[in-house]
């Protein structure tokens, strides 16, 4: 090959290693990326993003920084990631409660979960538990309908968001009890409001309630899946225990701001996918009831979709409306 051939041959080849090597050195993730959860930290959605994110960590290579920002429903977390940058830094902690469940009951809302967010992949799905204050006297589902009715003015649920809110007005609507809501920030606070004794009983996910009920200081009455769940053998259904017979899922996952490049999508997707795989965290899901995903950002995209049309016909049987 003659000087020349190779001159040119080199100035057309250098450009482009010299613009792959800059894509690969500014390639994403180049900082740390901040995961928005809408409540308070030792919440159901807390503590998953924390067993997770570490993982997530290590192989995308930058650190992850879990941000707390609760109280409406989760509304104010996902409103700040429906308007970040869309570049892959700032990812919403995105559960059934802000997704799907938020839709059913407000009929504003600042954000839309389909045309707002880019979906990622959901971590995982796992049913509610029943859980009541250890001295308190029922030792079954039956018998907290029977203690209820026999005392309509007396009784109440804590909730720190939509999903559980609807399932314990479904509950209400169902068993004809008169539980009153009382709002509380986190899972974990509303556990502890069972546990105090301020309220009755609290339908929640299984994270925070597992402490609390290894340590006898809450009683389990029902799982709200509709077969026994293997990290729970002992916990009836809610129909074993005397209950309605319904079945309650809900998921948790992240969501980026719509509009972020799909290849940064991509990487983030096949990052949760790994993690959840990994034996250890694959154990840590499972005893926290939760099923893991790792899903695709289309199929995690229909699931929302058909839960919204789900709750709404639920919100609207059951005339629950949060304004």
């Amino acid at each position: 090959m003659k000087l020349k051939q190779v001159g040119r041959l080199a100035c057309l080849i250098l450009p482009a290693l010299l613009a792959a090597t800059a894509q690969a050195q500014g390639g994403f993730p180049s900082k740390p990326i901040h995961i928005i959860v809408g409540f308070a930290a030792g919440g159901g959605n807390d503590i998953i993003v924390r067993v997770v994110a570490p993982k997530m960590s290590e192989g995308l290579g930058q650190p992850i920084i879990v941000e707390n920002k609760p109280g409406a429903q989760s509304i104010i977390a996902a409103e700040y990631v429906a308007k970040s940058a869309p570049d892959g830094y700032t990812l919403f902690m995105g559960p059934s409660g802000a997704m799907t469940m938020n839709p059913a009951i407000y009929s504003k809302l600042p954000y839309s979960p389909l045309g707002d967010f880019a979906q990622i992949s959901m971590i995982g799905d796992f049913p509610l538990i029943l859980v009541v204050n250890s001295s308190l006297p029922v030792n079954s589902v039956k018998d907290l309908i029977d203690y209820a009715k026999a005392r309509p003015g007396d009784v109440n649920y804590s909730a720190s968001s939509a999903p559980f809110q609807l399932a314990a007005e479904l509950f209400n609507q169902k068993t004809g009890t008169k539980f009153a809501h009382i709002p509380y920030k986190s899972s974990g606070d509303s556990v502890g409001a069972v546990m105090s004794g301020q309220v009755t009983m609290t339908i929640m996910d299984p994270p925070p309630a597992i402490g609390p009920l290894k340590g006898g200081k809450v009683k389990g009455l029902a799982v709200t899946s509709a077969k026994r769940d293997p990290a729970w053998p002992e916990l009836p259904t809610l129909a074993e225990a005397g209950g309605p017979d319904i079945e309650i899922r809900l998921f948790t996952g992240f969501h980026a701001p719509a509009g972020t490049p799909p290849a940064i999508v991509k990487r983030l997707q096949e990052e949760v996918a790994r993690v959840v795989r990994v034996p250890e965290i694959r154990e840590r899901l499972d005893q926290m009831s939760i099923v893991p995903s790792g899903n695709t950002p289309e199929e995690f995209r229909q699931i929302i979709a058909r839960d919204i049309a789900k709750w709404t016909a639920v919100a609207k049987a059951a005339n629950i409306k949060a304004d």
